[in-house]
């Protein structure tokens, strides 16, 4: 009996991430007016106001920019979770041979932008910056990739959807291995026992979503106070939603359906905005050529092309997998140099990375430039081949 998948949350993952991209590109400028016109320190005094609530038993009073940053994020990784366990349920990552490519291109684009930024930066106080490169931006990828339309073929905008995708997933764990402060282990372990109840739910077979998000919102809040970034509670939650191989809507379909549109169009747009404030300086041109700087935009923009052919090359010659249906080794040259957007995950990344607000914003603007620079080569590289492509059967007509 051949089990029908349904695809259509999927559908509506990739169509919003199309125009969530364009709202992206438009909120980076916003706040980067903002910040460079006479509203720019205004802005930044509502992003410090402290909002919420504390007493003696319950803190929950934060910055704008903390609740953001890990509340809303949080959120945002409940989509990531959402997405990443249904592609391994029933996706692009459910079974090794279709799984191998994708992860081996991620774990290149991450490895080897991580190598060259250390190899920059050994010796200087921006060394622990060397998780920023190794992201790609799921939402600034694919809304580059869907303006070309038909002129490449629609298994590579999938193929690019899984990379990033397991991209996701390996920046979740380096975030919550390296990233990590100090641990309280009480909160902690109010967080495992949360977490065991949520999967005790899921092996029962409980449906309701409501009986996931309440516990869910405990989690976040314990793993906040344990010293593991928040966000990490958004995939653990996501993991623990019980899903389906049918056609019927699942519940994870069902919360994945709902969570596209707000995160895309409204959470992802405040982050951009509130993390993306850079008032522009002399010395950030100088930035550039730091060893912070252009190991930024040497891992993004060099290191993830190199890193996602190399290790898709390998994949192959392996045996472990193979090229996807009608895309070539230029194809996924090209989509490497697309995964070197790295904007959201990168920018995130650096605000962990950093105390110094100098170099959490050298670290902004040497992302945005090399984001832009994958950008415009990707498109342009992916662009070419079509071009060359109807010339030579026009010719040959």
């Amino acid at each position: 009996m051949v089990r029908t998948i349904n695809i259509k949350p999927f559908k509506d993952f990739f169509r919003s991430e199309q125009i969530g991209g364009v709202i992206l590109i438009v909120c980076v400028i916003v706040s980067l007016i903002i910040a460079n016109s006479n509203l720019g320190a205004a802005f930044e005094n509502l992003l410090s106001t402290k909002i919420g609530f504390s007493s003696s038993a319950i803190v929950l009073e934060y910055s704008v920019s903390l609740w953001i940053n890990d509340g809303l994020m949080a959120i945002f990784f409940l989509l990531v979770g959402l997405e990443i366990k249904r592609e391994i349920i029933e996706g692009e990552l459910s079974s090794p041979q279709k799984a191998a490519m994708p992860i081996f291109a991620a774990l290149g684009g991450m490895i080897v932008p991580a190598i060259i930024y250390a190899l920059m930066n050994s010796g200087t106080p921006t060394i622990h910056g060397w998780g920023i490169p190794m992201a790609t931006d799921i939402a600034f990828a694919l809304g580059v990739i869907s303006l070309l339309g038909k002129r490449v073929p629609s298994s590579l905008k999938i193929f690019l959807a899984a990379l990033a995708i397991a991209d996701d997933l390996g920046a979740i764990l380096v975030i919550a291995i390296f990233y990590t402060n100090e641990l309280h282990w009480m909160q902690l372990l109010y967080s495992t026992g949360i977490l065991i109840v949520l999967i005790a739910l899921n092996r029962f077979g409980v449906k309701k979503l409501i009986y996931y998000i309440i516990p869910g919102i405990f989690l976040w809040y314990f793993v906040h106070h344990s010293g593991i970034h928040a966000t990490i509670a958004g995939v653990l939650l996501a993991l623990t939603i019980p899903t389906n191989t049918v056609k019927d809507e699942s519940p994870l379909e069902k919360l994945e359906h709902l969570l596209v549109r707000p995160v895309n169009f409204l959470i992802m747009p405040i982050f951009a905005l509130a993390n993306t404030n850079i008032r522009f300086e002399n010395k950030m041109i100088d930035g550039l050529s730091s060893p912070l700087g252009l190991g930024i935009i040497c891992g993004l923009a060099l290191g993830k092309p190199i890193g996602v052919s190399l290790f898709s090359w390998l994949s192959v010659k392996l045996g472990i997998a193979k090229l996807p249906n009608k895309v070539n080794w230029k194809h996924i040259f090209g989509l490497g140099l697309l995964a070197g957007i790295g904007f959201t995950m990168s920018v995130f990344i650096a605000l962990l990375s950093f105390n110094s607000i100098e170099y959490q914003i050298q670290a902004k603007f040497a992302i945005i430039v090399s984001s832009v620079l994958a950008g415009i080569s990707g498109y342009a590289f992916l662009s070419s081949l079509n071009h060359k492509k109807t010339t030579i059967s026009a010719k040959e007509a």
